[in-house]
């Protein structure tokens, strides 16, 4: 089964040409046919002549961008964009999710439609559709929603994956903050699951564990990329039989949005260093999957600075019972969590610690809520790599911070503007938003 992607804005483009990178050169492998038979089927299609075509639809208002993909991609002699798979305008959207949601989508759906449903068509079977994009400009935010709502009406009964890429705390667009509330406002009723990189993680990801010394956009996209690919390349599901699993945004989803209420996805990878010191790194499944474990329930973002004093709560008579104590150091509660394991010994690799029913909820039987991926193929040059998808708390405290900065610019704008009302000399102002489980 067939995915199809669609790019959306600067950043969308830019990590989606990263992405077929990735996984391109993942599958370029002769000894490894049915994985890349695989690979291919799943996210190219091939022309007559044999050459690799993405299974991609390229959106932006403005140019260059994807003007600059569509070439790299051909550069790459291993495959390329369609010929007619990619749409922009020349002006952009101003950083106004308003301006792509209202303006710029409406005003381009039938176009937009069209590209996706020539893309669909091609399809044998089509798996689900991911859209990739960023939550702080405009067309990419304002654009994307718009066009995630037109796939939900013209393909109602297929899986959506939303990708969001969160911006910089500290800034990148003074409404930026805006911008990410309104994306995630519409697409909560929209996507299937929405899963999230935040800037910052990767960024410290890029600076403290593959020493780049200048990080650039580029870099950032290579790393989400990776992460990316490590969970939508080819594994051996349960329940596979030796078969890769045919349809993996249906398993991925059916394993970890089991509430409609809770659809927001984080993603941990393991190991991460750089290409010249791999050479030198020796690593075992028991050390990457302490780890991993370490950096899921104390909800640290990468192996570098890990809470080794967060334990998960003891199991009480009855169901879970967390302490005060455990709140305060920060123990990260899952919903549900998906480990995919890639490489060398894969079948050797304890997994108990994640099957701890003191990790999840206590509404959901573990049994249910973990489910694991496995495949003896390395991925991306490293002989062992493990990689957890988690519905959990981890983005709760990025989320409260940027609703608390939007509100605080809306509070601030309120109070010195016309709408302002006043009970008894004061400024009324309604209460701020809340959005923790």
């Amino acid at each position: 089964m067939s995915i199809v992607t669609v790019q959306l804005g600067q950043c969308g483009n830019q990590v989606g040409l990263e992405f077929f990178e990735v996984i391109s050169n993942d599958a370029n492998d002769r000894q490894r046919k049915v994985y890349s038979e695989c690979t291919n089927d799943r996210f190219f299609s091939e022309t007559s002549n044999g050459d690799l075509v993405a299974r991609a639809v390229l959106i932006d208002m403005e140019p260059k961008v994807i003007s600059q993909s569509v070439a790299k991609a051909v550069k790459s002699g291993k495959w390329r964009y369609g010929e007619h798979s990619y749409f922009s305008q020349k002006q952009g959207s101003g950083n106004n999710w308003a301006n792509g949601y209202c303006v710029h989508g409406p005003r381009h759906e039938e176009l937009v439609v069209d590209l996706v449903r020539k893309e669909v068509e091609r399809c044998d079977r089509l798996a689900g559709i991911i859209a990739m994009m960023s939550v702080a400009g405009g067309t990419g935010s304002g654009v994307g929603t718009y066009a995630t709502q037109c796939l939900r009406d013209a393909y109602p009964n297929s899986f959506i994956l939303n990708h969001l890429t969160w911006p910089y705390g500290t800034g990148e667009v003074i409404v930026q903050n805006y911008n990410s509330v309104l994306t995630l406002s519409h697409l909560y009723q929209l996507s299937d699951a929405i899963l999230v990189h935040e800037n910052d993680t990767v960024h410290k990801i890029c600076a403290k564990l593959m020493n780049i010394k200048h990080i650039s956009f580029s870099d950032i996209n290579k790393v989400i990329a990776h992460q990316l690919g490590s969970v939508l390349q080819p594994a051996l599901t349960g329940d596979s039989n030796g078969v890769y699993n045919k349809n993996p945004l249906a398993e991925l989803m059916s394993g970890l949005v089991c509430h409609p209420e809770y659809k927001l996805l984080s993603l941990c990878n393991i190991p991460q260093v750089s290409s010249s010191s791999m050479v030198y790194s020796v690593f075992t499944w028991s050390g990457l999957l302490k780890h991993l474990r370490q950096m899921h329930i104390s909800n640290t973002k990468m192996e570098e600075g890990i809470d080794w004093q967060v334990r998960a709560p003891c199991l009480q008579s009855g169901g879970l019972e967390r302490t005060k104590s455990h709140r305060r150091k920060g123990f990260n509660t899952s919903l549900a969590n998906l480990l995919i394991l890639r490489g060398k010994d894969v079948y050797s690799a304890e997994i108990g610690g994640f099957q701890d029913p003191s990790l999840y909820t206590s509404w959901l039987p573990a049994v249910e809520a973990f489910s694991i991926w496995k495949t003896p193929v390395t991925f991306n040059k490293y002989e062992k790599s493990a990689t957890l998808v988690s519905n959990s708390q981890a983005l709760l405290q990025p989320l409260d911070y940027m609703v608390g900065k939007a509100w605080n610019m809306f509070a601030s704008r309120l109070r010195g503007g016309p709408w302002r009302r006043w009970t008894k000399g004061r400024c009324c102002l309604p209460p701020p938003l809340h959005l923790g489980r």
